[in-house]
């Protein structure tokens, strides 16, 4: 076992994915608190998809992948939000429409360019091999400045989500901190895709926050939670990829399920414990 790990740790690209997908999960947790409480949380798994189709897009014409689908998801974001607050369509179905909008453009790019099967998987699930030192400098220079909102803005953040009115009444920027999150989801969306595709990124954005919310009743306590789950799945999702030989992405996601049954099971034992009788 040991020895697995030694060996996994000598390449540097297994150190690259561990660093950046500890950091992306971090940020994904900490931004999928507010995104759940809000009812935005698919709002990840359309991004991903976004990113999906640019990168296919990119791809064709040789062009850099990051650079063209960061603006372009980043732009989505603020089309999805603006779409859901105007009233005529809601945001789910806004996330569903450009989901599968660009979920089917870049399966059509790919085919028609002749890219292969592989980079289609490559991108529909990720691939550790895709990390580069690039992802890397993103990946700490997002997780330095989502922690600072988040310490800095705790209080303004949590007024935003729970209550928009009562935020906007007392004079918090709620549409500065909506653009905020609409920036660093698209910048995580982005760098997450690579590693874990556009089908199961979505994954780091809610699993961690439910898994929290099993347990933990406060604000805090629920962002505290999720990242602590989030990047401990990642980490155990790696290294059990690297033992069993399986994809990353679906290794991650599967321990996140398992990390929330472990907690609904606790919560179930709980409840069954709390409702025996007491003798006196």
């Amino acid at each position: 076992m040991f020895d697995t790990l030694a060996q996994m740790l000598s390449y540097g690209f297994m150190i690259r994915a561990l660093v950046v997908g500890a950091l992306v999960s971090l940020c994904s947790a900490l931004l999928g608190v507010s995104l759940v409480l809000k009812r935005l949380s698919m709002l990840g798994d359309g991004l991903s998809h976004i990113s999906f189709g640019v990168f296919a897009v990119a791809a064709a014409f040789n062009a850099a992948p990051l650079a063209l689908a960061a603006p372009v998801v980043i732009l989505a974001a603020f089309l999805i939000l603006r779409g859901g607050k105007s009233g005529k369509t809601s945001p789910d179905a806004v996330v569903a429409l450009i989901s599968a909008g660009a979920l089917a453009v870049g399966v059509m790019i790919i085919s028609f360019t002749g890219k292969g099967n592989i980079d289609m998987m490559n991108y529909l699930f990720g691939s550790i091999l895709a990390i580069g030192r690039g992802d890397l400098l993103i990946g700490i220079i997002l997780a330095a400045l989502a922690l600072t909102v988040f310490v800095l803005f705790y209080n303004k953040i949590f007024a935003v989500v729970f209550d928009e009115n009562f935020a906007r009444a007392t004079g918090v920027g709620v549409e500065r901190y909506n653009a905020l999150t609409a920036i660093l989801t698209s910048v995580t969306v982005v760098v997450g895709m690579r590693m874990m595709g556009a089908l199961l990124l979505s994954g780091l954005i809610t699993f961690p926050v439910l898994t929290a919310m099993r347990i933990c009743k406060t604000f805090k306590s629920v962002t505290i939670c999720s990242g602590c789950v989030a990047v401990a799945s990642f980490v155990l999702g790696l290294v059990t990829s690297a033992f069993c030989a399986a994809p990353t992405g679906a290794c991650v996601v599967v321990v996140n399920i398992a990390a929330f049954l472990a907690f609904s099971a606790i919560v179930a034992v709980k409840k069954f414990l709390s409702a025996l009788p007491v003798n006196k």
